[in-house]
């Protein structure tokens, strides 16, 4: 208690004095509260950012996709049967909150200027389409029936762009094999993900359609997609699914087969992972600068009080004592320092949050302003950490104190 009185007395009158210290203790301060509130506003953005990709991804995709093994290896996926029976299975997926078949064929949309090669994706009732609601232009998204043929098509607004078309617009779709067949579709409604990969790739229209334009049988699709209700789920998911699901044959004969989101798009949650890397680089640098700043500030504080420490070694305090002293003045330091870092990071949060005032450019980063987010966890581990590193950071500099002899002390100015 005597040491932590004592600490705390130095630390409420450190500003009262004109010394040396003074500035010191204002840079120590100053560089704790910048290094706390880059590693939160970096971890924020970057988790933001994380979950911002992984969430688009996942409303083009879904956490698992079952389809037929001969797929894997082809251009075009094989058909595979989904029936009552196997829906039922697919249903008891742990986790499983919406189970939906699709078709996919290659094709080509073309207006009277221009044509774009695309991927026609038929989905249906079963279809999760909250994605895309979140992300309307313009139109109105209704569910796809599966058994009948609408002629309605959901397109991206950087394919209404390049093709001139709007909601309402009539626009014909070529499919070439053996002979080549002829659609013509009603633009319905217009999205925007700013994820290019897939905007300028995919279109949507009902299962039915794209089902016919295969040649597949009433049951046979392109495969089905499973979206879970939460993405920590996924391994025991596939896991269930290899056991239940795969290499089982349906009536035609062929094997089924799945492929979790990772294996889907590797390169994306590569390139993801990358971020996580980026984000240790920083916390290691933001930790370094904080306990370089503290260890000047606490061996400029030493020295300046060196006439203090030659007294109360003269009355009986060990070094032991005296080095906790200052262990605790520098502890009220960075305390100080994570507040002002912690209030800074979550006002510059709460600003980006609600008025997006740092844009970036959606054509690179699939995002149109800085997301950010907090992560309570997270945060609380970081300034934790922060405290716990720079204080230990602290212990070995404070030995100093025990080469300062009282007799000498005392005499110091």
């Amino acid at each position: 208690m005597f040491t932590w009185f004592i600490a705390s007395r130095l630390f409420r009158h450190s500003d009262d004095v004109k010394r040396v210290s003074k500035p010191a203790i204002r840079i120590a301060t100053l560089g704790v509260a910048v290094g706390v509130a880059i590693m939160l506003l970096s971890t924020g953005v970057v988790l933001a950012f994380q979950s911002e990709i992984k969430n688009k991804v996942l409303g083009f995709g879904s956490h698992i996709q079952v389809i037929n093994y001969d797929s894997q290896n082809s251009e075009q996926y094989k058909p595979i049967v989904f029936n009552q029976e196997t829906f039922s299975v697919l249903d008891s997926v742990p986790g499983a909150q919406t189970v939906s078949p699709f078709c996919i064929k290659p094709g080509m949309l073309k207006t009277d200027n221009t044509f774009r090669g695309v991927m026609f994706k038929g989905v249906g009732e079963r279809y999760d389409y909250s994605f895309f609601r979140k992300h309307l232009i313009d139109g109105e998204i209704a569910s796809f029936p599966d058994t009948s043929t609408t002629g309605k098509l959901i397109i991206s607004q950087s394919l209404s762009k390049q093709m001139s078309l709007k909601v309402g617009s009539d626009v014909y779709a070529y499919f070439f094999e053996d002979r080549v067949k002829a659609r013509k579709f009603k633009v319905s409604a217009i999205y925007c993900t700013n994820l290019t990969d897939f905007d300028n790739k995919l279109v949507f229209t009902d299962v039915s359609t794209v089902q016919k334009l295969l040649g597949f049988d009433t049951y046979q699709y392109s495969g089905a997609e499973i979206w879970l209700s939460d993405f920590s789920q996924l391994p025991e998911a596939s896991s269930y699914i290899i056991n239940k699901v795969n290499r089982t044959q349906d009536p035609y004969g062929a094997y089924y087969t799945s492929m979790s989101i990772y294996e889907m798009y590797p390169q994306i949650f590569a390139w993801l992972q990358l971020l996580d890397l980026d984000v240790w680089v920083i916390l290691i640098l933001m930790v370094c600068v904080a306990g370089v700043t503290m260890i000047s500030g606490l061996l400029i504080i030493i020295l300046e009080r060196t006439n203090f420490i030659g007294i109360l070694k003269a009355l009986g305090a060990s070094n032991s004592r005296m080095r906790h002293i200052f262990l605790y003045f520098s502890f009220f330091v960075i305390l100080r320092g994570m507040l002002y870092g912690n209030i800074l990071a979550f006002a510059l949060i709460f600003i980006q949050q609600q008025w997006h005032l740092i844009h970036l450019d959606p054509t690179v980063y699939y995002v149109e302003a800085v997301p950010v987010t907090v992560d309570w966890a997270f945060f609380a581990i970081i300034n934790v950490a922060t405290l716990v590193i720079c204080v230990l950071a602290l212990v070995i500099p404070s030995y100093l104190i025990s080469n300062i002899h009282p007799a000498k002390s005392i005499r110091f100015e």
